[in-house]
């Protein structure tokens, strides 16, 4: 327990360094990197470590079902085939390819503890990657094919490790075997998760209007799939995947609106935490690491990282550039299947960041063997992996916009107004309601149709400037904008008489609080219109 405080301390550093971070548009994974090599260089600090069974249970199911929840099922089917392609095809070639530079270019490495160190390099965090995209503006399909790839690749290559990692343990490994086990598990793996989906929904239905139990009913079910999984022996991955999936897309459906608000909250600040957690922890026994290196010379292992890591980069280049291309060779109509552009499918192959999954896998490898004797090269394992996590990650990640700048690539604007088209429509469909169903409604006057009138009229003239078109005769920017600035100046008046009051205890706390929520509310609102 003496180590704790250290601990806290660093993850607060590392969270004051992701703020900085924002700042100055870098994502927030890069820096955790870096932050996790100046740990590793702080002398006296302790080794911090925990079981294998522990980091497995903790980071991926929590961090899986992150993934999921914010994926769009719709843009998933959209581009199912290239995630497809990506995320299956790509994962498997990416560890036989290394697994072949492993064994060929690393003194002792076996062909098991090759498909280990392949299948643990094999998938793709794009979290960094994804973000600088949006930040450039670039096509909503090649961000959902990126997300979506990482979602799904992290299902099949933890099930190739899985089955990796066993034959290490066990010396054991039948191909036609593992093969059927491989389909058995995913099929009642992603029928678990499905099934356990449907009860929490039902769950959520009972508890709705009570954000609290919603909330941690989310938090619950990535662990409940897993473990429920992993006693039937199958695959736990798969089922927070397809967990995740399903509730997301009816979560409009089951929870309340304030319940969806908070649960959103949660998962954002505990996916940080997560992945603040594992680079710190990483960090703390990176010294560890190179100890249990000291055979090698530090040449040497930046050289068998470099070897890897080249691997990994040109898997995916040649993989890429293959799906987009060869199908045109043999199928006319297939004139896209990647991505639209050249320069696009440039950016897609540059864009295969390795992350938390990889690092959070290479920890959980087990320390022993079924005879008790080490794990071999374990510690070589995951300095290699945090080798490919630093190129593809903070080196890659880095040179990204540099690259779509040098490709030249213009922002996508068909996505923004799209976006803009579909709120006028449902602020005209407000408008045409309120005339229809109120307008000769003596209970209403008219006086308060004016005001609602007024409101979604208002919230249609700042699209219509957004969409640059003056499509209505009483639109003026100016007195928007002034309009805007009276409100969100109200909007913090009473938020300070609000912050008064609570200091006071004039009023009923609760109350004060619920008020400042909405206030809150309303000024992310006011935000996001003028965006």
């Amino acid at each position: 327990m003496h180590e704790l405080p250290l601990f806290v301390g660093l993850l607060a550093l590392v969270t004051a360094l992701a703020a900085a971070a924002e700042r100055v548009r870098i994502a927030s994974p890069i820096v955790l990197v870096l932050a996790g090599i100046a740990i590793s260089l702080v002398p006296g600090l302790p080794n911090i470590a925990l079981s294998p069974e522990v980091v497995i249970l903790l980071f991926l199911p929590p961090l899986i079902y992150a993934s999921a929840w914010n994926m769009s099922w719709a843009d998933f089917k959209a581009s199912f085939t290239p995630i497809f392609l990506l995320a299956f095809g790509l994962v498997i070639f990416t560890t036989v390819g290394v697994a072949w530079v492993a064994h060929t270019f690393v003194p002792g490495f076996s062909w098991p503890l090759a498909f280990v160190l392949g299948a643990t390099v094999s998938t793709t965090d794009p979290i960094a990657g994804t973000a600088i995209i949006k930040q450039m503006g670039l096509p909503r399909r090649v961000v959902v094919i990126l997300e979506g790839e990482s979602l799904v690749n992290d299902g099949t290559g933890l099930v190739v490790y899985r089955y990796a990692v066993l034959a290490v343990t066990t010396g054991q490994f039948v191909l036609m075997e593992a093969g059927q086990d491989f389909l058995l598990s995913v099929v009642e793996g992603i029928a678990i998760g499905l099934g356990l989906a449907w009860l929490v929904r039902q769950v959520h239905k009972l508890t709705k209007e009570t954000p609290v139990v919603e909330t941690t009913l989310s938090f619950i079910t990535p662990f409940a799939g897993y473990l429920l999984a992993e006693q039937w022996h199958v695959s736990g991955v798969l089922a927070v995947l397809s967990s995740g999936l399903y509730l997301t897309l009816r979560s409009s459906e089951y929870m309340s609106r304030r319940g969806h608000l908070e649960t959103m909250g949660v998962w954002n600040v505990l996916t940080f935490l997560l992945n603040s957690t594992v680079f710190v922890l990483m960090g703390l026994q990176l010294r560890e690491i190179l100890f249990s290196n000291a055979q090698y010379s530090p040449g040497t292992l930046i050289l068998y990282g470099t070897i890897v890591s080249l691997a990994v980069v040109i898997a995916r280049f040649i993989w890429v550039f293959l799906i987009h291309y060869t199908p045109r060779l043999f199928i006319s109509r297939y004139k896209h299947v990647l991505v639209p552009s050249l320069k696009l499918v440039v950016v897609v192959a540059w864009t295969g960041m390795r992350g938390v999954l990889s690092l959070a896998t290479a920890l959980a490898l087990p320390l022993t063997l079924s005879n008790g004797s080490p794990f071999p090269y374990r510690g070589l394992i995951i300095f290699i992996v945090y080798c490919v996590i630093f190129v593809t990650l903070v080196l890659q990640g880095l040179a990204l916009p540099f690259l779509i700048r040098t490709l030249n690539i213009k922002p996508d604007l068909q996505a923004e107004q799209n976006e803009i088209k579909l709120r006028i429509r449902l602020a005209s469909l407000a408008i045409e309601h309120l005339e229809a169903e109120h307008s000769m409604n003596d209970e209403v006057s008219d006086e308060v149709l004016s005001v609602l009138k007024h409101k979604y009229e208002a919230r249609i003239d700042r699209l219509r400037l957004r969409q640059g078109g003056n499509k209505r005769k009483n639109i003026n920017e100016s007195e928007l904008r002034e309009t805007r600035r009276i409100q969100l100046g109200i909007i913090q008046l009473e938020r300070e008489e609000a912050t008064r009051l609570r200091h006071t205890g004039e009023h009923d706390d609760e109350v004060l609080r619920s008020i400042l929520f909405e206030l809150d509310l309303e000024e992310g609102r006011l935000e996001l219109e003028e965006k």
